[in-house]
């Protein structure tokens, strides 16, 4: 289980109702994913595109060439890349809010 999923079932818990994010409104944001590891570094980069058509990205780094693991890289870059989401669909919320309440 992921932090997120971690997290939401204590806000579910905890009764707390108003209007949110949730980490399978973020997961049904994403439709596309890919991964570059950059030549002759230990880089991963994570692109992902979002249903709108943005694209997010997320990176992750490794120090030393013995520990460089292909999976856990994109693994660690997608968790990076999904942090970025959630900030941005929490400016939309707010912002949708805001409109709503200032008609």
């Amino acid at each position: 289980m992921s932090n997120d999923d971690r997290i939401e079932r204590m806000i579910q818990a905890a009764g707390l109702n108003a209007p949110r994010i949730t980490p399978e409104h973020i997961k049904d944001t994403i439709v596309k994913d890919v991964y570059h590891v950059f030549p002759e570094t230990m880089l991963t980069v994570c692109v992902l595109t979002l249903v709108n058509g943005f694209t997010v990205t997320g990176e992750s780094a490794c120090v030393s060439p013995e520990n460089f693991n292909a999976e856990i890289g994109q693994e660690v870059a997608r968790e990076n890349a999904i942090d970025k989401i959630w900030a941005l669909e929490g400016y939309l919320l707010k912002q949708a809010q805001y409109l709503d309440n200032n008609k």
